[in-house]
């Protein structure tokens, strides 16, 4: 997410009082219905399937529309696994990625924060690695397509002066995340970093600067080269890259630069877009039509990204999208079909970022009822639906 930097917080706590101490629908203990994934090593998985030799141009056409476990994995309150539920959603179970995959949703971002979980030689404590890799069987055992990323740190701000001790921990980081999930087939996706940006500052989500671009650029090819040097199916493994804070803004999509030489690279891109219907905390902007000029920030974002990276050969997508709640469910449902079939026709997949919020004046995001198991708002999921027609 982004724009305000409390946001987060503030949306997690109108939900933390009902949550907290919930547990949801199902089970959470087994991870595909065998065994659990807790007492694997973390050092690797026990999985070891065969991954596609195909590039991402290809398997993003395999890939409809997707929804993002969001404030879950990548809080950051809280001490061992117990962060998972300290921004106030309650355990993740796979009864809820099954409801999201029965809805037609075919692949699941899973925002996750690892700092907090690592100790000061970078070695990552090996529950949370298992309880994430616990997370991601919920969706991958089930044949869906799952995005793994970092997210939520706050070491890797893009400076000269920082950069060099940053890039010794995302390398040492994804050595061990690309490691423990080198037996995972194409259908899991790593995601290098989230909205890399220079934090509390004037320049934070304009774009950037020079220097936040380009450091960006310095840690994703540290990124992709990191898992291409490791074993297992990494030299296949399809990877997302995003500009500086992941902006849909000219500028941070234009300084991007793409790895040569290597036809499994995806651009991550987040577009809460028209700003102030989708985002702002403006309640009177809650009006919508694919008919007027509300519609053009999309279609401009769409043209931008074809022109920039699609007709190059470089696919695109969209991790995170969506339109905060502002009492307009039917209007957010049009803006959603609008949004996903333009995005539909230049083969950009989009994931919406459920947050699991629904009460108060914060950012509420949240479609998915965890608990129950059932879609809060149902008419919103039938015009992502609808998009993809």
């Amino acid at each position: 997410m982004k724009k305000n930097t409390v946001k987060k917080f503030l949306s997690a706590v109108t939900a933390s009082f009902m949550l907290l101490s919930l547990s949801g629908c199902g089970d959470k203990n087994t991870a595909d219905g065998g065994e659990p994934a807790n007492g694997q090593s973390s050092a690797a998985s026990s999985v070891n399937d065969e991954i596609r030799d195909i590039p991402s141009t290809e398997l993003v056409k395999e890939i409809k529309v997707g929804w993002s476990l969001g404030n879950t994995l990548d809080s950051n309150g809280g001490t061992g696994v117990d962060s998972e539920t300290s921004w106030g959603n309650i355990v993740t179970t796979k009864e809820m990625i099954t409801t999201v995959k029965d809805a037609g949703f075919n692949i699941i971002r899973i925002p996750t924060t690892w700092g907090i979980h690592m100790d000061e030689n970078n070695v990552v404590d090996e529950a949370w690695m298992n309880r994430v890799q616990e997370v991601v069987d919920y969706a991958y055992s089930q044949d869906m397509f799952v995005i793994l990323n970092i997210h939520h740190e706050e070491w890797h701000d893009p400076y000269y002066e920082t950069e060099a001790e940053s890039t010794e921990k995302l390398k040492a980081l994804w050595t061990q995340i690309g490691t423990h999930f080198a037996g995972y087939d194409e259908k899991l996706i790593f995601e290098g970093l989230n909205e890399p940006r220079k934090r509390n500052t004037a320049m934070e989500w304009n774009g950037g600067d020079d220097e936040g671009r380009e450091v960006v650029n310095h840690f994703n090819a540290a990124f992709v080269e990191t898992i291409r040097g490791l074993g297992g199916n990494n030299a296949k493994r399809h990877l997302m890259i995003p500009g500086y804070a992941a902006s849909s803004s000219d500028s941070a999509l234009k300084a991007i630069k793409v790895p040569e030489g290597d036809d499994k690279i995806i651009i991550s891109v987040h577009a809460y877009t028209p700003y102030a219907f989708a985002l702002s905390d403006d309640f009177s902007a809650r009006k919508f039509s694919p008919d007027d000029t509300s519609a053009n920030d999309i279609i401009y974002l769409m043209d931008t990204l074809k022109t920039t990276f699609i007709d190059n050969g470089t696919p695109v997508i969209i991790g995170e999208f969506g339109a905060r709640a502002k009492a307009n469910e039917d209007i957010r449902a049009e803006w959603a079909t609008f949004y996903v079939s333009k995005a539909k026709e230049i083969g950009v997949p989009c994931l919406w970022w459920d947050n699991g919020a629904f009460s108060g004046n914060g950012e509420n995001f949240g479609i998915l009822n965890r608990s129950s198991c059932t879609w809060e708002y149902p008419v919103i999921v039938e015009g992502l639906m609808k998009g993809l027609e």
